[in-house]
């Protein structure tokens, strides 16, 4: 398992789990990234925005909010 954050241009995967405070924890589940999500990485570049592509809808995520979020990359 990997971190959000450790994924390449290209690569799609799963989220696992989602941690942190309740306030991070609500937002980045009410944009639909749930355990048992699919996400495709759209934008992966170094202090930039991670830019990802879930549920027909493309979403921008702050780098640090994404060290939260685990992943099971599958390509």
């Amino acid at each position: 398992m990997s971190k959000l954050t450790d994924m390449q241009k290209g690569a799609e995967g799963t989220v696992v789990s989602v941690s942190g405070d309740a306030r991070f924890v609500s937002r980045i589940t009410s944009i639909g990234l749930t355990p048992g999500c699919k996400v495709s990485m759209i934008k992966n570049e170094k202090n930039r925005p991670i830019l990802v592509y879930s549920r027909d809808t493309m979403i921008a995520l702050n780098r640090k909010d994404c060290s939260n979020i685990e992943m099971e990359v599958t390509a």
